[in-house]
């Protein structure tokens, strides 16, 4: 029992160290990486891409929150509820961001890109090549560009949702000298 005490007793630099990950993770996918891959790749091969990576990172983004979760201080997720809703929000408010993009936004915005591509051979245009498209592809364009935004915009709300847990974890630390 006592190696268990021991163990919660040194969390902190866990639940740090996830925090640190998380908000890490979430500000290079986001602003840095997304951008290079914009402007480096043309645009079939930033789709492939962008359908692999997002995925692995909305995965990564849910597990990294549960982890920050796990490894509260002192005692885990019951230290979590208990130490007031300024940590319990934002984090909950990250977790449900990040699981819709995951489950809901990502996949529709990646079945959006198949279809766009495939129109695209049915059209024998592309999808951007101005008034010429068809009914079906500005259809499809649509419902991308819908679920496209919802998904940056939930990533945004987790990404505020995150500094907003950094701040309350923040004004709890206390220095020793």
């Amino acid at each position: 029992m006592a190696a268990i005490l021991n163990a919660v007793a040194h969390i902190a630099p866990y639940h740090l160290m996830a925090y640190g990950t998380l908000l890490g993770t979430e500000l290079y996918q986001s602003f840095v990486m997304t951008k290079i891959c914009y402007q480096a790749l043309p645009m079939a091969q930033f789709t492939t891409l962008q359908k692999k990576v997002f995925p692995a990172y909305f995965r990564i983004q849910v597990a990294l929150i549960a982890l920050t979760a796990a490894t509260f201080p002192t005692k885990s997720v019951v230290s979590l509820a208990r130490a007031g809703w300024v940590f319990w929000v934002p984090l909950g408010t990250n977790f449900g961001m990040a699981a819709l993009n995951w489950l809901v936004y990502g996949p529709r915005t990646q079945d959006m890109m198949i279809k766009r591509s495939h129109q695209e051979t049915i059209d024998a245009r592309k999808y951007n090549d101005g008034e010429n498209t068809s009914e079906d592809m500005r259809r499809i364009k649509r419902d991308f560009s819908r679920n496209h935004a919802m998904a940056i915009h939930l990533n945004l709300i987790a990404i505020g949702a995150t500094i907003w847990y950094g701040f309350a974890l923040a004004s709890k630390i206390r220095f020793v000298l």
